[in-house]
């Protein structure tokens, strides 16, 4: 247990109870908080679920390149030897690529994108930059699943994140179906911070991110939360979007079909909640997971006129 005052204890020794969050969930405030692309309507369905869904955002056409990134990267043996790469614990295949925007000048572009840009901005009421991003990948019978967890709970225990202040992207390089195993969400779990129970071994990421162990709320904790919201699985094409908060629980299961299932992710901070010493007590984790020394504000990519007072619908349930 850390020494140092926390407002979100987690990583302890003894259980402790579930409490509802400390921190807004739209962080523009007023009148700012309509100076965006996303209506109220959309404010407040991220409000009440932790997340947003966007079916066919981008082309697939788009998407194909990040592929044959990826084939090369599989081929370069230096690259493959790298901390960056984590190979899935079963098939020994690549199962994420870390520091995605600074291997690859597509997947930087892409973090710039104005419209997304203009969400986030107004979702985390700041300019932003990236604190973390990666290549998920679940090859067809083989991809191994993600258990239960809280990214701030893990980003605030391990890389001192000190408040919820941060934005998930997740876009589809392939179609998420129900049976590649696609992202599961408990809409509404946002609102209450579970704290974990085990202490955190330093180096810990070097096996959290094949198999996480740690960090993982209770059963009790997540079956009171999936009965209060129920569990989502936005499925679509490629090219697709999901922005989804920090606290936000979310899983996976493997992927049993023939079909790969591969998302990209980059995660956007609010450059007022850059990172402190680990919450957990442990060494700071590589720069490829939790970034400190990047941390001004992003620019939108200069093929893209300034977009921030376009709309940007989601879809509706």
């Amino acid at each position: 247990m850390t020494k140092r005052n926390d407002p979100f204890p987690t990583r302890l020794k003894k259980h402790l109870d579930p409490f509802t969050r400390l921190d807004p969930i739209v962080h523009s405030r007023n009148q700012r908080r309509w100076e965006g692309p996303l209506d109220e309507v959309s404010l407040s369905r991220y409000e009440r679920d932790g997340f947003l869904w966007f079916e066919g955002f981008f082309s697939q056409e788009r998407m194909e390149p990040f592929f044959d990134e990826l084939k090369e990267m599989a081929k370069d043996e230096e690259m493959m030897k790298s901390d960056q790469i984590i190979r899935d614990p079963s098939s020994g295949a690549i199962r994420s690529v870390f520091g995605m925007h600074e291997l690859s000048e597509n997947f930087d572009r892409l973090t710039r994108d104005p419209r997304i840009l203009g969400m986030v901005r107004q979702l985390l009421g700041s300019e932003v930059y990236i604190h973390q991003s990666r290549i998920n990948d679940k090859f067809g019978f083989e991809g191994s699943g993600f258990d239960w967890h809280s990214d701030f709970e893990t980003w605030h225990a391990e890389d001192g994140m000190p408040r919820m202040r941060a934005v998930s992207a997740s876009l589809m390089l392939t179609e998420n179906t129900e049976f590649n195993g696609p992202l599961m969400l408990i809409p509404g779990s946002h609102h209450v911070f579970v704290p974990c129970v085990g202490e955190t071994p330093d180096m810990n990421w070097k096996d959290s991110l094949k198999a996480q162990r740690l960090g993982v709320p209770d059963r009790k904790a997540l079956g009171w939360m999936a009965d209060r919201g129920g569990i989502k699985a936005p499925k679509g094409p490629a090219g697709s979007l999901m922005l989804f908060e920090c606290n936000t629980l979310h899983a996976s299961n493997e992927n049993m079909s023939p079909w790969p299932r591969s998302n990209l992710f980059f995660v956007y901070n609010s450059i007022d909640n850059t990172l402190d010493k680990p919450f957990a007590g442990t060494t700071k984790r590589p720069e490829f997971l939790g970034n400190r020394k990047n941390t001004e504000a992003l620019t939108m990519h200069d093929d893209f006129p300034e977009l921030s007072n376009q709309g940007v619908k989601p879809l509706r349930e």
